[in-house]
């Protein structure tokens, strides 16, 4: 048994070795696609999120302080947990502060409501009075 009896193992093992280091080099193209797919958490939590969550999570800054909230024994539940979550995947996929992260679901929100990112109506029907 030689080295050319068993060719079609090594043939495997080469296709192999090139397709995971194709995945490798490319993981940054084909991670978040995968992200899409797959459901970020298998379970929801039994209780509700508090301010004190969103802070150890992040979602805090020095424009943005959640502090007077916590001091203040705030007794809502925190916040919108959709747009937590939406703030959260934009800071892990641009790689943004949270406030970046912030601007840029604001922004997306205004575009998918039909404002300007300066704050006007896209609609060209819309009349402004000055």
């Amino acid at each position: 048994m030689g080295l050319t009896d068993r060719y079609m193992l090594w043939s495997y093992a080469l296709v192999f070795m090139a397709a995971a280091t194709a995945l490798y080099v490319y993981r940054n193209n084909w991670i978040p696609m995968l992200e899409n797919i797959l459901p970020e958490h298998a379970y929801e939590r039994l209780r509700p999120a508090t301010f004190e969550d969103d802070m150890e999570a992040g979602l805090h800054s020095d424009a943005f302080s959640l502090a007077g909230n916590i001091g203040g024994q705030d007794s809502r539940a925190g916040l919108d947990s959709a747009g937590k979550k939406e703030v959260l995947r934009i800071m892990r996929r641009q790689k943004v502060t949270f406030d970046d992260a912030r601007r840029i679901y604001i922004e997306q929100k205004f575009a998918d409501n039909g404002i300007g990112a300066d704050g006007r109506p896209t609609d060209p029907r819309a009349v402004f009075f000055s």
